[in-house]
């Protein structure tokens, strides 16, 4: 039986990047009949400086806009992170089988220490080390597969380094785990900055369009998307022509069709925003209808996640009990 574990920060609310990119897929994957473990990765979203109410407000909306997407506990199991001690207990024993060197490389961590310093904030060190405990989300359960947005390809890689390193050094612990991306729509661009991903965490801006967005809200980030200069008519091209590669590829993810085949169909980028427009919408609305009727009973979303962090517990603590052991701790 095949493992599946894949976690979403609460930093921000959710976009059409994280819905394409990694929700839908975390959909798909629990109707095969395999093990499916989706966490609300809340202890991620204190590396940076940020407002507790609206972590929690955030980690309930994240949750909630899980389910209306489709996710059913009947098939899978949900849960906060912070819910389940595990993930921390597994995640000093991973520092501590990680190298400085190997956190300084995350691109993540590189960038948003930048950014930190530039706007005078201090750089926290978990802003460093959390990439362990991102490992330790994922080994507490061996997962097989982590389905996952572009973005983070280089964390499961660091997650498979860590878990081959332990268990050469310790014995036989963890499971390797695979990321796993979507065919296209792995990487949904900033609308508005087609080089810049669609980041939840950034400010609200023209070019991000969120999950909850009203309909007329997401057509007119839409049709405001920044295309690209050229006579040569609508070209799939992702480094020549980034603003219609990404206006194809979120087409082509909402509808099924192949962005370079769809980019044939079009003359101009008046018709390619009309119909990527609509085909957001309508994507998106059946998430936006579920959701409100999900928020109007909040006691039956914190029962789901009661319930999804008892399951979790129970699979995580023969792992990370036996992950103790085999580091040379004494059992309690």
């Amino acid at each position: 039986m095949t493992t599946i574990f894949s976690g979403v920060k609460p930093t921000g609310h959710l976009t059409l990047g994280n819905y394409l990119g990694a929700v839908r897929q975390w959909v798909a994957a629990e109707q095969r009949p395999d093990e499916a473990l989706f966490c609300v990765v809340d202890l991620h979203a204190l590396t940076v400086e940020h407002d507790p109410a609206r972590v929690r407000r955030l980690s309930r909306q994240a949750a909630s806009l899980l389910l209306a997407a489709g996710l059913t506990p009947e098939k899978c199991t949900l849960f906060v992170q912070s819910h389940v001690d595990e993930h921390t207990r597994l995640s000093y024993l991973l520092e501590c089988t990680a190298s400085d060197g190997e956190m300084r490389r995350m691109v993540q961590y590189k960038e948003k220490a930048a950014k930190a310093q530039a706007s005078g904030e201090g750089v926290r060190l978990s802003l460093l080390t959390y990439p362990a405990l991102m490992a330790a989300d994922i080994l507490a359960y061996r997962a097989d597969e982590v389905p996952v947005g572009e973005d983070q390809r280089q964390h499961v890689e660091l997650t498979r380094d860590l878990a081959v390193r332990f268990n050469q050094r310790y014995g036989h612990t963890f499971t390797v785990p695979e990321a796993t991306h979507p065919a296209v729509g792995a990487r949904v661009m900033d609308l508005q900055d087609p080089t810049s991903k669609m980041g939840k965490s950034g400010d609200a801006g023209p070019g991000v369009v969120f999950i909850l967005d009203e309909p007329e809200v997401v057509r007119k980030k839409v049709m405001r998307a920044v295309t690209d200069s050229g006579d040569d008519g609508v070209v799939y091209d992702r480094v020549a022509r980034p603003g219609v590669a990404n206006l194809l590829d979120v087409l082509a993810a909402c509808t099924g069709g192949e962005p370079d085949k769809l980019a044939d169909g079009y003359s101009g980028y008046g018709a390619l925003k009309r119909d990527v427009a609509d085909a957001v919408v309508e994507l998106l609305r059946p998430v936006r209808e579920r959701h409100a009727r999900l928020a109007a009973d909040p006691g039956a979303v914190e029962a789901v996640l009661r319930e999804g962090a008892g399951r979790a517990r129970a699979m995580a603590r023969p792992v990370v009990d036996q992950a103790y052991r085999a580091i040379g701790l004494l059992e309690p």
